[in-house]
């Protein structure tokens, strides 16, 4: 991935100048909040402003603030005129406005030196006209659409070998996925997050209580959330076609590393993140004031592509294979990862530590699990309150969640407020006191192969999203295995 080259050019310090407004020194402190806009202007490149969010809560700039030095940023800042100090302020507010914070645009312009300016008093009262018209999101009718690592190089995943079955049927391949991102944007859908649609507040005395939240968009837009299940890179996957291993690239953004038929590696858009962040940074009316998808790791291989559990230390087959192994050095570098994952928008979520059937499984191996990931994974991303269940089982029915029950009490009391299953309907939302429930909806080989018009006829799973038969990759094998 080239460095991004489009910072204003350095011109001399002027000795008087309008004093900088506090959300402005804000927006330069932290870099990882910048994104590259598309298209120069005519005084310089322009950085455009965007929010992240924590799952845990966490302010983004407190997390960005730990791993980056805001000194080195704010020696630039004090580099702009006053005139590229305005059109930052403005195209910043546009680009604000474009993902739906028009209550951040018009802050960002109040609190701005140059607020009487015309042009900024003209830009506040189209974000306020255009505000006034948007709708509020029944937050029973977001539907959730999930991901597993995506599939780069189809003559190397679909090359006949044991694992080709469970590739095809589980994986989207990269065409599939920038298909689906193309067909949803054309359709109205905008990207939001679990914490959107619902949040813990106070109330009068103090106690906490899970309330829907008031997601506001233009009329005829739909509100969905994206998730990927393990964002880890395991290792039986290697050589098969997948990215490898995520990094943060030169630009401060995360990226993805890919290894070549040659052996070479590639650093570039090798998997969901990557892809989706440029596909917003083209379309950011398709995000939510920022919002990016739900990423979710297991623990047993690490996460993100780097071997931060305890078992490598003593794996002699693996130390053998990697002499130069330093177990310390993959977790500061996942650390580095989430942080910036985190700063971009995304939101991370347990995927249980081992991949355990969490419905199924003993209390004695769901305590073990849930101990095993609050101290081999929590301490590399942060505290979080999602968990997504793997193999789309969950720890009740359709009921609400008998919230006594010794599954829920062990989950809770490790934090966990968000509880996603899979389910094969458009919307699965419960919002209970203490939590909040959403089922997901699987967009794999497996169910796009039988919603296709010559597979199923009644196309009745997925024609709300896109025209499957448009989006399905014709270079998989079929048929496409089914589930067993």
């Amino acid at each position: 991935m080239e460095q991004n080259e489009n910072r204003p050019a350095a011109t001399p310090r002027r000795k008087k100048r309008p004093k900088r407004s506090p959300l402005l020194r804000l927006l330069w402190s932290y870099p990882f909040l910048l994104s590259v806009l598309g298209i120069l202007c005519v005084i310089a490149g322009v950085l455009a402003f965007r929010r992240g969010h924590s799952p845990a809560g966490k302010d983004p700039a407190d997390v960005v603030a730990e791993a980056d030095s805001p000194e080195e940023t704010t020696t630039e800042a004090e580099t702009l005129s006053p005139e590229e100090e305005r059109q930052l302020e403005l195209d910043t507010a546009q680009r604000m406005a474009a993902g739906y914070d028009y209550d951040g645009a018009i802050e960002l312009l109040r609190a701005s030196a140059y607020a009487e300016d015309e042009e900024y008093a003209a830009a506040i009262a189209s974000f306020e006209e255009t505000k006034a018209t948007l709708v509020r999101v029944n937050p029973q009718e977001i539907t959730h659409v999930f991901f597993h690592i995506l599939v780069m190089d189809n003559a190397r995943t679909f090359d006949g070998d044991y694992k080709q079955d469970d590739y095809n049927q589980v994986m989207t391949t990269r065409s599939e996925f920038e298909k689906i991102l193309n067909h949803m944007y054309s359709r109205g859908f905008v990207l939001v997050r679990l914490h959107d649609i619902a949040k813990l507040e106070p109330d009068e005395n103090g106690q906490m209580h899970m309330k829907a939240q008031d997601i506001m968009l233009p009329e005829g837009k739909q509100a969905f959330v994206m998730s990927q299940d393990d964002v880890c890179y395991y290792e039986y996957m290697e050589g098969d076609g997948f990215a490898t291993k995520m990094i943060v690239g030169e630009d401060g953004r995360p990226t993805c590393e890919m290894p070549m038929p040659d052996g070479t590696i590639v650093t570039g858009d090798y998997d969901l993140v990557p892809i989706l962040d440029h596909f917003i940074d083209e379309h950011p009316d398709f995000s939510y004031k920022g919002a990016k998808a739900c990423l979710a790791f297991t623990g047993y291989n690490g996460i993100l592509g780097y071997r931060t559990d305890p078992s490598y230390e003593t794996n002699e087959e693996f130390l053998k294979n990697h002499p130069d192994f330093n177990i310390e050095a993959e977790r500061e570098e996942a650390k580095k990862v989430a942080a910036c994952l985190l700063a971009d928008g995304y939101e991370l979520a347990s995927h249980s530590w081992g991949h355990r059937n969490m419905g199924s499984i003993s209390i004695e191996k769901l305590t073990e699990d849930t101990r095993k990931w609050e101290d081999y994974v929590e301490p590399l991303i942060g505290s979080t309150d999602i968990i997504l269940f793997p193999f789309g089982s969950d720890i009740g029915d359709w009921h609400p969640y008998d919230t006594s029950s010794p599954r829920y009490q062990i989950l809770y009391n490790a934090g966990f407020r968000y509880f996603c299953n899979v389910d094969s309907n458009r919307y699965y939302v419960q919002i209970g006191d203490q939590y909040m429930r959403q089922g997901r909806r699987n967009l794999d080989g497996y169910r796009m192969y039988y919603d296709l018009p010559e597979t199923n006829p009644s196309k009745q799973h997925l024609e709300d999203l896109f025209p499957v038969e448009d989006v399905f990759d014709r270079t998989r094998p079929v048929p496409v295995p089914p589930m067993g």
